[in-house]
């Protein structure tokens, strides 16, 4: 039976509904890309500092990025909740990240109000990260120490189940740049080189390779620059490509082959090759399971039972997955589509993010959040636990073979 003292936190979370829904509203019509979420970021930070929390701004050499903080007397445990902003191109907030936001802003305010005069220590840390999609804003900002000092991070994720542990595949991207010679496609072919045909056999030979992959791995890409007109053998064609892994050995070895496919490639059309790497290589996540047990709890206490479905299968990649590299870190999913399978990345995602599902699904990350992280302020014995087991896991980890 749920104590009084958590039935007042939810009171105080529900009582946010009404900023909640506006917000969601406000952030959904924004639909901002990565590093240009200036009014998101606006909306998510004038709201914390109209509810008493430090605002810093700019963070971390970002322009969206922020740090609000509430601290009750001498700020420990230091919990941080991630604000994600970015939207899709074309397809707005089908990534979920309106409800991402606003969850993350309104638990850490629903735990100030609550905190005041409970809390003897504490911070409660928002963080609005960007550039989710491009796998940027929170790895910029653990290089930047961010990070430093938090005890523990959250987040909810929409989705169509409800899942406590979703995991995320390790990820690294490459750019793969193929130099040839032009000349007229009819009169002249044997006097071309061309770029296009690298591209093209790299394609085909990382298809193949995918036979030979762990069915973890994922290989995907896209044709970036084709050439410019078909009587010109094009001297200039990129593919742009994404490989994943389920852990860091496992992607380092996946990212090595399909760079043989791609010098392969180069030296069967007679093309240069340059390749370009991402800025960071997104880590696979690292769930904790003191976190994972306290959600669950606070599930079991809001009456909503968890899905059934796997939760090891179609998974994707998210800087998300370094920040659980770094401190004691929970992403759960939570449901937004009212029983119905919506896809994320998707405009019916998008959709459903929007709609009365999706605000009882905000709501109720918002109150599974606050519940959750209360729990960490009222316990700092369950915060030792969940850097015991993060320090154990860390031990346990498979070392990278290193990229280059």
């Amino acid at each position: 039976k749920m104590d009084r003292p958590r039935k007042t936190l939810l009171s105080e979370a529900m009582a946010l509904r009404p900023d909640a829904v506006r917000m969601l509203r406000a952030i959904s019509g924004y639909a901002e890309p990565g590093l240009r979420e200036f009014r998101t970021s606006e909306t998510l930070s004038g709201f914390l500092e109209s509810r008493g929390f430090r605002l810093e701004r700019g963070i971390a050499g970002m322009e969206t990025a922020f740090r609000a903080e509430y601290v009750f007397g001498r700020g420990k445990p230091s919990v941080a909740f991630l604000c994600e902003m970015d939207a899709l191109p074309g397809i707005g907030h089908a990534c979920g990240h309106n409800i991402v936001g606003v969850s993350s802003a309104c638990a850490a305010a629903a735990l100030a109000v609550f905190g005041e005069g409970r809390f003897r220590s504490g911070r409660v840390v928002a963080l609005g990260t960007p550039a989710e999609e491009t796998g940027y804003g929170k790895a910029k900002m653990i290089e930047e120490g961010i990070f430093r000092g938090i005890d523990a991070a959250m987040m909810v994720h929409p989705s169509s189940r409800r899942h406590v542990a979703k995991g995320y595949l390790a990820l690294h991207k490459i750019r793969f740049t193929y130099l040839g010679k032009a000349s007229h496609a009819s009169a002249y072919p044997e006097h071309g080189i061309n770029a296009l045909d690298g591209v093209l056999l790299l394609f085909q030979s990382t298809a193949a390779l995918r036979q030979h992959l762990p069915e973890t791995v994922r290989v995907h890409g896209i044709v970036t620059e084709g050439g410019r007109a078909p009587n010109i053998i094009p001297e200039r064609a990129q593919a742009y490509f994404y490989v994943r892994g389920e852990n860091d050995a496992e992607l380092s070895d996946a990212v090595r082959r399909v760079k043989e496919c791609a010098r392969g490639a180069a030296k069967a059309t007679g093309c240069r090759l340059k390749m370009e790497e991402g800025p960071y290589t997104l880590s696979a996540m690292r769930v904790n399971p003191v976190l994972a047990g306290a959600y669950r709890r606070s599930l079991a206490d809001l009456g909503l039972p968890e899905s059934g479905a796997p939760v090891n299968r179609n998974r994707g990649s998210s800087d998300i997955g370094n920040v659980s590299q770094v401190v004691p870190t929970l992403q759960p999913n939570i449901p937004i589509s009212g029983g119905e399978r919506v896809e994320i990345h998707t405009r019916a995602f998008e959709e459903a993010s929007r709609s009365r599902p999706g605000i009882d699904g905000m709501m109720e990350g918002i109150r599974a959040l606050a519940l959750t992280a209360h729990d960490l302020f009222a316990s700092p014995a369950l915060v030792r636990a969940a850097w015991k087991s993060f320090q154990s896991q860390k031990r346990g980890r498979l070392k990278s073979k290193g990229f280059y």
